[in-house]
């Protein structure tokens, strides 16, 4: 975790936008990849707009998602770690967030853990773990 007085580090873990499948009935209808770019740029630049250091991870929906978690906690502490709903919503993901839930909870078990529902609820997913509006 970081300082009191240095900045709140949150990691945003999503699924990458090209690799999601929009035919998922579990997904919101009208979804597409452009649609979730712009979602995470507003909840990126809502996390900064709080003076947080916020940064972005997306990874496929592969085995490979893990690895790429796990390097990116061992690369600076964090004090919070949002997974997106793309990973946690859909059913047939339930094995790849449980896996990225026991990654952020083994290499970064001091960061709290949050959940959005869309990119843009991002900031106030982490703001929950914080206490903060």
């Amino acid at each position: 975790m970081t300082s009191s007085n240095a900045p709140k580090r949150v990691l945003f873990i999503g699924q990458q936008p090209e690799s999601v499948d929009f035919s998922d009935p579990a997904l919101p209808p009208g979804f597409d990849a452009a649609k979730i770019h712009a979602g995470i740029a507003i909840g990126m630049q809502q996390m900064a707009d709080r003076g947080w250091a916020a940064e972005l991870c997306l990874v496929p929906p592969d085995a490979s998602a893990t690895e790429m978690v796990t390097k990116q906690l061992a690369s600076k502490p964090y004090d919070c770690v949002v997974i997106g709903g793309g990973i946690r919503i859909p059913p047939k993901s339930l094995l790849l967030f449980e896996q990225l839930v026991n990654a952020v909870h083994r290499a970064a078990p001091g960061a709290a853990i949050a959940f959005n529902t869309t990119p843009q609820d991002t900031a106030d997913a982490a703001a929950r773990r914080f206490g903060s509006d």
